[in-house]
């Protein structure tokens, strides 16, 4: 069928070279005979082969309609992103003002997803046909998908405004004031924002926004001109909050602002009309004279208005007080252990900082402990606000712990509490994260949407996968008619950095970017026209294919770019083989077995276990998939148990070292936790010793031997089931050495109390220290204060006794009791000697320096005693000097202890 279609569709070309048909004689008939050829080629799966018929034809005869036609529909039904021709297509019929064929073809393309070129054509068609409504219609959905077009979308927010509805006129509004603000048009910005201010005064956070954005990409002399539009919006409904604000930010653009000046002290005048010193304050700070700074004018002045009676203050030795009084030079301050207290005005301005009565600080000096740690216990969102107002409503959330433990919540309270209010920050709208720094947070008293949330998430997160994550949660959360500026900003992210990349340097950042941007093109098609460079080229100018795998980290960038390494690179084969370690993707081995590579495969396995340094985790990968699936790959690969068994021993061994040289200490563990779990806890090695008999013990004794800190139970398991299973094997050279004790062996017993003297020092007395050291900094005078040097003594010795615990239970190794072998003295032993000198026997038992009892004759492996009769067998004799006196010594017997 496919070969009688690929003949037809010459047939159809060549027709038309002979007819040699004019523009004028085609109509919409033709094309929907075209369609059906088209139907035809899909239902045959033969698109890609008419296709390349056409565009051959095209070669020699570039303005056939027909091979234009079927080319270009085919083209973009695979999202391929030249539209070249389609769009030389449609330019031929509106150049000769054949409108309906333009109209037609428009809508067609349109079917296959949204293009600017054919929605721009398409509403010209329609204003030919006088079809004002559709005009419109069909704009709105250009401006949706052209981030860039400002005067189509202040034409629609006119149109919406003219037919009265209010709320869609404003929404184009704000597109069209930040595309002009991009394209740096400050005329119709004035404009937009006139309109704004009358139609949404309200919205500061977003006027303040718009501004700041006006100054990066206009001017800081036009932010400050807009913003003086918005400070008299606020002085006229008497928002005398926020028009001190707007003021203060038109400072930041110009200190000499002399009508700002006065209009920022006639606020204050409105503010504090009812303080007994205003007008002082004002004189005093110089708040009118302009050659003073203003900023520091300002600055000055807020200090001074905000001593007066009844208002709170702290001190950083004693604490929160309230202003008892205000004189003319002298202010008198209660602090808790300092009533009365009375400072010279100037100094306390200098010395404290004036708190508002809903400060935390306040309510924790103020309020019951109880009542305040119930309401912070049972309302979250009542305690960040709280919090983050406190701190000038711009506030470091990473600080919260220390203003809530332990003064308020215990150590553990705080875990479930803090898990709470992270969820909380990430979805309650009433707080907005700065674009700045992801960890710095403010209470919103406009809702924040999700969108908006997103966004500025987005804007302070500096990590680029970070900004993948988002912009894909940005796309299922965001509102096309309110949000798209917001996603066109996020969008040219990345579409950046395939604009302005250099050649020979295609990093993670660069292809992440492309693969992105196709990810999202294949929901939006109309953003691939910002794949401004194809697949093929970016990967011949990438040095390392394996480390920008590797970097790209994200499983679904990963996964699209070994996709288009199978669709576009000719030796896809080889370079699936050369990331697999890294990849570890069953569908690489799929693809590659399904097109034939198994000797591949089977070079790829071998290759992993000989080169096991650089692919751990492929061994480790290989050995798991053969004990659950057995496939036939692995068996041509030909690993025998004893290289599997050998491997992982060398990998443990390689491991260890890496971590003893601090290399990838924490996938190191990972890998050593999965190792010992393959060989001792599923029994691979007792396995093999079963199937492979005595001769195969040293293969695998030896090197394990050598692993240097691999648990000693591990290994004397290990010897121990060798010499159940062969009793009469004699183990050579290192078997009858004296077998090292790593680390510091200890039993569970012991170990659990070590735990609990650390829980208990954390998590009581570390906290009950902490609340000394605060009380005794409320007391004031550090010089003279012996309850702070007390308290701060016992902190030294607390951090000191928590520093050797976590020492050593790191070094700790718990003893295993099954583990205990009698024919030596070790740890875990009884033990009976004669003492020759004194003609007595004695019993020893035989334990670490944390069980260690002299009057129950338990002695550690480490002293000296234990020291000289550790390894020893029954019927060895010994000296050992005790003081001034050599006593001899001769082991009877060996038996385990009970432990």
């Amino acid at each position: 069928m496919s070969d009688d279609l690929i003949k037809n569709v010459q047939n159809i070309l060549t027709e038309e070279k002979f007819t040699r048909a004019a523009l004028s004689n085609y109509s919409i008939t033709q094309f929907k005979d075209l369609d059906a050829v088209l139907k035809e080629a899909e239902d045959a799966h033969a698109l890609d082969e008419v296709r390349a018929e056409c565009d051959e034809y095209l070669t020699h005869s570039k303005n056939s309609i027909k091979a234009l036609y079927l080319s270009g529909m085919i083209a973009i039904s695979r999202q391929i992103i030249d539209d070249a021709v389609l769009v030389n297509l449609v330019s031929l019929f509106a150049d000769n003002h054949k409108w309906n064929i333009v109209k037609y073809l428009c809508e067609r393309i349109l079917e296959k997803g949204e293009s600017k070129f054919a929605l721009r054509t398409l509403a010209e068609c329609y204003r030919n046909e006088g079809n004002e409504e559709a005009v419109f219609e069909t704009w709105q959905r250009l401006v949706k998908i052209d981030f860039d077009e400002a005067d189509i979308t202040k034409t629609l927010a006119e149109h919406f405004e003219n037919e009265g509805d209010e709320e869609t006129a404003v929404d184009y509004y704000k597109k069209a004031l930040g595309r002009y603000i991009n394209k740096g048009q400050f005329a119709p910005v004035r404009e937009i924002w006139q309109k704004l201010i009358d139609y949404r005064s309200l919205e500061i956070d977003f006027f303040l926004s718009m501004q700041g954005k006006v100054a990066k990409s206009i001017s800081p002399e036009k932010a400050a001109a807009l913003l003086q539009d918005v400070y008299l919006s606020c002085k006229k409904r008497d928002d005398i909050d926020t028009a001190i604000d707007v003021l203060k930010l038109i400072f930041t653009y110009d200190e000499r602002d002399a009508e700002a000046r006065k209009e920022i002290a006639e606020c204050y005048r409105v503010k504090y009309a009812n303080h007994s010193h205003l007008e002082e304050y004002i004189k005093l700070s110089n708040l009118t004279a302009s050659y003073r700074n203003v900023q520091e004018a300002i600055q000055d002045f807020e200090k001074h208005i905000a001593f007066d009676k009844g208002n709170f203050v702290f001190h950083r030795s004693w604490g929160v007080g309230r202003i008892a009084k205000v004189e003319t030079d002298d202010v008198t301050i209660d602090f808790a252990k300092k009533r009365g207290h009375t400072m010279a005005l100037k100094m306390a301005i200098d010395a404290l900082t004036t708190l508002s009565k809903d400060h935390i600080w306040v309510l924790k000096a103020t309020q019951k402990k109880e009542k305040l740690y119930e309401q912070v216990k049972t309302d979250p969102i009542w305690t960040l606000k709280t919090i983050i107002k406190s701190f000038n409503n711009f506030y470091d959330i990473r600080k919260l712990k220390s203003e809530l433990v332990p003064s308020v919540l215990s150590e553990n309270e705080w875990t479930t509490w803090n898990t709470k209010v992270r969820k909380i920050l990430k979805t309650d709208p009433s707080f907005g994260v700065s674009p700045d720094n992801v960890d710095v947070f403010s209470v919103r008293d406009r809702q924040n949407s999700l969108a908006e949330k997103l966004y500025n998430e987005f804007k302070a997160e500096k990590k680029f996968l970070n900004r993948v994550d988002i912009i894909r949660k940005f796309e299922n959360a965001y509102d096309p008619q309110i949000d798209a500026e917001y996603f066109a900003d996020m969008f040219s992210y990345f579409t950046g950095f395939l604009k302005s990349y250099n050649h020979n340097q295609v990093n993670e950042q660069v292809l992440g970017s492309y693969l992105l941007i196709k990810e999202i093109a294949s929901r939006v098609p109309a953003l691939a026209e910002n794949l401004h460079v194809n697949f093929v080229t970016l990967f011949e100018e990438i040095d390392d294919i394996t480390a920008v795998y590797a970097a790209l980290k994200d499983k679904k960038l990963q996964a699209a770019l070994l996709k288009e390494i199978k669709l576009f690179v000719a030796t896809w084969f080889d370079v699936y083989v050369k990331l697999f370690p890294l990849a570890l993707r069953q569908e690489i081995l799929d693809e590659l077995l399904d097109e034939g590579h198994k000797n591949s495969v089977a070079s790829l396995v071998r290759n992993c276990f000989n080169n096991y340094r650089d692919n751990r985790n492929a061994v480790i990968w290989f050995y798991k998939t053969n004990k659950e699936a057995a496939p036939e790959w692995y068996a041509e690969a030909a690993i025998t148990q004893e290289k599997e068994v050998v491997t992982l021993i060398h990998i443990l061994d390689t491991s260890f070292h890496e971590i003893e040289n601090h290399i990838n200490t924490l996938d190191n563990k990972k890998i050593i936790k999965q190792v010992i779990g393959i060989l001792f806890e599923s029994g691979l090695i007792y396995d093999y010793i079963d199937a492979a008999g005595v001769e195969a013990i040293d293969s695998v004794y030896t090197p394990l031997q050598n692993v240097k800190d691999l648990d000693p139970a591990l290994k004397d398991r290990f010897r121990k089931n060798i010499m159940k299973k062969y009793p009469d094997f004699k183990f050579s050279g290192i078997a009858e050495k004296d077998t090292a004790i790593k680390g510091l062996l200890v039993t569970m017993a012991a170990f659990d109390e070590k735990q609990k003297q650390l829980a208990k020092i954390m998590e009581e007395d570390i906290p009950a220290n902490a609340k000394e050291i605060a009380f005794a900094l409320s007391l004031g005078d550090l010089r003279e204060n012996a309850e702070f040097k007390a308290a701060k003594e016992k902190q030294t010795i607390l951090n000191s006794t928590v520093a050797k615990l976590k020492d050593d239970i790191e070094r700790a190794q718990l003893f295993d009791p099954s583990t205990v072998t009698t024919n030596r003295v070790s740890f875990g032993t009884k033990v009976l000697v004669r003492n020759e000198t004194k003609n007595a026997d004695e019993e020893y038992t035989i334990l670490g320096p944390w069980e260690s009892n002299p009057d129950k004759k338990i002695i550690s492996y480490l002293s000296p005693f234990g020291n000289a009769i550790l390894n020893r067998k029954a019927g060895d004799k010994f000296e050992f000097k005790i003081a001034d006196s050599q006593m001899s010594y001769e082991i009877k017997e060996i038996t385990g202890a009970r432990i």
